[in-house]
Parts: structure tokens; sequence; C-alpha cells
């Protein structure tokens, strides 16, 4: 007869905090390493003996504890709340929550937080137990999220690759010890993994199959990385060429982020809008090389196009601002802060192109004025979000101009504007559910 094991809390907590101590005693194995976080397996909590000679000379049972008396369903419900950690604590109170906090549909996430976690064990762990039915495969999780785990490396990655052909999501953000092989490893295996978050991760220069199964695949395996969700915030190092193979592989991608991807040109964005022709989501902020020449390229994605930051693209002038307008009509979202060469004509354009903007960030350009924001209020009226943070130009009659037409506004930004408190008033008698975030102390 098979016993079954539980992982246990110290896979996510230091083994010298107040409490653990307790749990201890009905391990199986355990680590002699101190300072640091270890996992551990337990055996199920022993069940209660029943004998009749043995329950006469034992002590009163106490009253069961108010929670004993939910049904399973509802305890499965609550148990859906918890994150991994306490859930596994869970599994150690009593042989039913052992059996209920094991059930399947508590296993579809995995969530583990912490810079002294030992991830790498903890994943092995938890996924030879969720293996345990179906062996060396997890068929019920989906999605692993270890963000900011810097203690993961290559080999924990490699434990999802091999155990979790279903993964559907995985979100690793500041996870630095990873490197493109490890993600190889995951993107091959894991064919229906479509989100994927490696924002932080400093070594990760390119998204692409192994070696193998681009072999196995070839000549189709270019269209075989199902990825429609991907953040690269903060990957340094990423380059065209890498971006190029990127779009190569991912095809499908509708939501891409390249924030502080410094390396990145032009080039590259006309790599991504050969291939991606689906994106809706883009973000190249703080891509200091990015210019008017790169949003003609993204100007090509024309109506699909629904939400660009190009913040601080110090490059980008009304020249780009006017390509996108003009053939992405259905612009939603535009982040343009810190763009300075950024002028009247070029939001004038913006507002008679893009009517259906919701969300529009101008701060720091320093050349728009009230004459640009009265195009944007008589022809935007569904704007809700409006950032001017920083616009020397503007006045407080730019403003009233906004509020007056602008209704649904929810959100407006005058920090560090020369703006009146009467105007401030104005607007939030025209727009009572607008939140007015500004740097005047007399207005409250």
């Amino acid at each position: 007869m098979r016993t079954l094991s539980t992982p246990s809390p110290a896979l996510i907590c230091p083994p010298n905090l107040p409490g653990f101590q307790n749990g201890r005693g009905s391990s199986t194995s355990s680590s002699s390493i101190t300072g640091e976080t270890v996992a551990m397996v337990h055996a199920p909590p022993p069940t209660r003996l029943t004998h009749p000679l043995i329950r006469l000379a034992s002590r009163p049972q106490k009253e069961q504890a108010s929670i004993d008396r939910l049904p399973d369903h509802s305890m499965v419900q609550i148990f859906s709340f918890l994150p991994t950690n306490q859930l596994c604590r869970c599994a150690r109170v009593c042989r039913r929550w052992y059996n209920l906090a094991w059930d399947p549909r508590l296993w579809r996430t995995i969530r583990l937080t912490g810079e002294t976690i030992n991830v790498d064990r903890a994943l092995k762990v938890l996924t030879r137990r969720l293996c345990q039915d179906t062996p060396n495969v997890c068929l019920m999780l989906e999605t692993v999220t270890v963000s900011g785990c810097r203690r993961l490396t290559d080999r924990g990655l490699y434990t999802i690759a091999q155990c979790c052909p279903e993964l559907r999501r995985l979100e690793v953000s500041g996870c630095y010890n990873i490197s493109n092989e490890a993600v190889f490893d995951v993107v091959s295996l894991c064919p229906n993994l479509e989100h994927l978050d490696v924002s932080g991760c400093s070594k990760v220069t390119c998204i692409s199959l192994t070696r193998e199964a681009s072999i196995k695949l070839s000549p189709l395996h270019g269209k075989q990385i199902s990825i429609r969700y991907l953040d690269m915030t903060d990957c340094f190092v990423l380059e065209d060429e890498g971006l190029h193979t990127i779009a190569a592989h991912c095809t499908q991608l509708t939501h891409l982020y390249l924030r502080r991807c410094v390396r990145l040109t032009d080039e590259g964005l006309r790599y991504l809008v050969i291939y991606c022709a689906s994106i809706k989501e883009l973000s190249v902020s703080d891509c200091r090389f990015v210019s008017d020449f790169g949003l003609r390229e993204i100007a090509k994605l024309e109506s699909r196009l629904r939400y660009l930051s190009i913040a601080h693209c110090g490059r980008v002038t009304d020249v780009g601002i006017r390509y996108v307008a003009k053939y992405c009509s259905k612009l939603r979202y535009l982040n343009a802060r810190g763009c300075e060469g950024i002028t009247d004509h070029g939001v004038e354009y913006l507002a008679k192109n893009c009517t259906k903007l919701k969300s529009l960030d101008i701060g720091k350009c320093p050349l728009v004025s009230d004459t640009g924001l009265e195009c944007l209020a008589l022809n935007c009226f569904n704007l809700k979000r409006l950032s001017l943070k920083s616009c020397e130009s503007i006045t407080g009659q730019g403003l009233q101009i906004v509020a007056a037409n602008c209704f649904d506004l929810q959100t407006l930004n005058v920090q560090d504007c020369e703006v009146s408190v009467e105007a401030l008033r104005f607007v939030k008698r025209h727009c009572k559910r607008c939140v007015i975030e500004h740097t005047n102390p007399a207005f409250f």
C-alpha cells in the first residue's frame, strides 16, 4: 500500500521562523542546512484510533470545531483562496484537510514569492507530489508564478518544462539567474504556453525553440510557439536580432512589452511588424533609439493596434505621431510622456484621427499648449484619463475647455502645471467623478 506525502510549509518558510519547529517532528526527511529555505516531504497526518477500549481510556473528546462542520465543497472553495505555502500548511492539520488540500482543482496554479525561497527544490517536490496519479506528468497545472524568487535557476525551469506539458502561464519576473536555454526548454516542451513574463531577467536575450524541437518541427517550427502575451521589460541585453528571432517564432503575439530594452532600434520594430501582424498592445517606453521611422513601422499594424507606449523615446516628433494617427484609427491608449518633440500640431492630428482615444499621457511635452488641448477636447469626447504633468505651456483655460467637453474624465494629472484654483474647481464641477492629481496647496 502506497503512502502519500505532502510538501512541508518549509518549502517556502525559513526553518528558523516561529511556529515552524512544531511541525518538524512529523517529517520523514529533513535538511541540516540552517539559514536558508529547505524542502521536506511529510506523510499524511495519522488517522485517529477508533478501538472502543482505547476510546474509553482516552480523555473526553472536544467539541467539533465550527469549520469542521462545513461540507467538503465549501472547504475546497475556501482553500482555493490560499497561496501555495498556506495550502501546504493546511494539508498537515488532519487527514480530511490533507485529502481536501490535494484536490486537483486547487492545483491549477502554483504561486511562490520571496527572495530566500529555495524555489528549485520547492518546484521539484511539488511537481513530484502532483505527478503521483499520472507518473512524471502533471496534467492539471496551468499557471506557475515565481516572481521575485531570485534563487530560481535553470534547474527549476527545467523541472517545470519536464513535468507540466499543459502549462499556459509562466511568470518569472525578477528572476535574474535564468538563461535563454531554460526559457527555450519551457516553450519547446509546453506547447500550450500563452502567457510568458520574463521581465527583469537580464540574461534572457531571445525566445525560441530548442534546436532539437526546431529540427523535429521543421519546416513549420516557426509557428509552433503559441505565446500571445510576452513581457520582456528590463531585458537590457535584448537586441534587434533577438527581437527578429522572437517575432519569427511567436507569430501569434497580441501583447508585447519591451520597456527599457535600451538596445532596440527601428530595425527591430520592422522585423516585429513583418511577422506579428496581430499585435494589439505594444510598449517600447524608454527605448531611446526608437524614432519616427520606428513609429512608421508600428503604424503598419493599422486598426489592430489599441495600446501604444512610447514614453521617453526622445527621438519621436510630430512626424511619428502623424503616422500612428493616420493608420491606427482605433487607438485607445497612448503614452507619449517625455517625447519633447511633440507639439500642438501632433496632438491636433491625433485628436482628429483617433477620436475613440480614452487615455492620453503627454506629460513633460513642453511644446503642447492650450491650443492642442482644445483640439483634443472637441474631438475625443470619450477621454477618461489625461496626464499633463509638467506641461509648462498649459493654463487653466485649456483645462476648462477639456472639462466642458469630456464629461467622462476620471483621472487628470496637472502636477507641476501653472493652473489656478478656479480652473481646478471648474474641472471638479463638470467632471464630478474625476480624480485630480495636482501640486497646488490651495486646492483640496
